[in-house]
């Protein structure tokens, strides 16, 4: 077998990177008609605000001096985005993104998961009437197509970099995956549906599937579980389904309760954000998260993540990496 070797040393791999993310930042707020604002790295636990993901990931925390409370680290901006929305005063069809940076302490650490996360955090309004599938694929059809657009210009500054993509995402929900696969596991469906489309946007995650199970976890209070899903494209430098991006259409004042519920988490009703969607003061709204350092892996052509973002990994890990030819920065 052949040791890997990088397309770009260290330096090239920094200016590439920074390529990548001020292309796609770019193409993809004109895409969505999107303004990019600042966000917080810590939030209140009582203000509700926080993501707690699956729901067993402990948020970093820490003591504040002067208030005299602690505060935690964001896990994600999923929440947080939505009140910003009606805080600044967006109109429907229109929305905001950010840089939104977390530590995941409990990330099982491997070639494609690190502690530390970057990511575009976005999020739209839309209509009562807007919440439907049609909607969410329309969404993702414009962001795929800043993908591809941008797949063009990194080959264009890159020629050893170039990637095929296809012209279309393929649409497939979590219950057709099972019917299609039904003695996978779910990460080995994800695999054989994405080899033969390459690009794909698996949908409707979150609730149980046949088997009794969800494909994968969501937190209950943010996407609806009907109406969100993954975009994943085809990885050759690692052979596998690649994940760029989770997003949906948002929870409003009937779904969420139902999600909660199948959680049993209706402890959250009270909290401020719960209350808001509850009594209609927050806006209904699609957003979603697109990894930045998964992106730039993946044109990249990099073989684990710490190679296009700054971490923390085992000395025996890290040496063991070196044997493959794998430099983290």
């Amino acid at each position: 077998m052949n040791q890997y070797k990088t397309k770009l040393d260290l330096l090239e791999t920094e200016m590439a990177i920074k390529f990548i993310k001020d292309n796609f930042e770019r193409d993809f707020s004109e895409a969505l008609n999107l303004t990019r604002v600042s966000a917080p790295l810590m939030v209140l636990p009582e203000s509700g605000l926080n993501d707690y993901l699956n729901g067993y990931e402990r948020p970093v925390s820490f003591d504040v001096l002067s208030l005299k409370k602690n505060v935690e680290i964001v896990q994600s901006l999923a929440k947080w985005k939505r009140m910003a929305l009606a805080k600044y005063g967006f109109c429907p069809e229109s929305g905001l993104y950010t840089d939104m940076n977390a530590i995941r302490r409990d990330e099982e650490l491997d070639e494609m998961h690190s502690a530390y996360v970057d990511q575009w955090d976005w999020e739209k309004i839309i209509t009562r009437d807007e919440r439907n599938f049609d909607y969410l694929k329309k969404t993702v059809q414009k962001i795929y197509s800043v993908i591809r657009l941008l797949s063009y210009k990194v080959a264009n500054r890159y020629p050893e970099l170039a990637i095929e993509l296809p012209a279309d995402i393929f649409f497939v929900s979590t219950t057709e995956l099972e019917k299609l696969y039904p003695t996978l596991s779910r990460k080995e469906r994800e695999n054989e549906i994405t080899k033969i489309h390459k690009a794909v946007f698996i949908y409707q995650i979150g609730w149980n599937l046949a088997d009794g199970k969800p494909h994968d976890g969501r937190a209950a209070d943010y996407d609806d579980w009907l109406l969100n899903g993954d975009i994943v494209l085809w990885y050759d430098v690692l052979n596998r389904a690649f994940e760029i991006s989770s997003m949906g259409i948002r929870v409003d004042e009937t779904s969420i309760v139902k999600q909660l519920k199948e959680r049993n988490e209706e402890y959250k009703i009270s909290n401020p954000f719960v209350q808001g969607i509850l009594n209609n003061t927050l806006p209904l709204t699609i957003g979603g998260g697109i990894g930045q350092s998964r992106l730039c892996m993946y044109f990249l052509k990099k073989k684990h993540i710490g190679e296009v973002q700054s971490s923390v990994w085992g000395e025996e890990y890290l040496k063991n990496l070196a044997k493959e030819n794998i430099h983290l920065l």
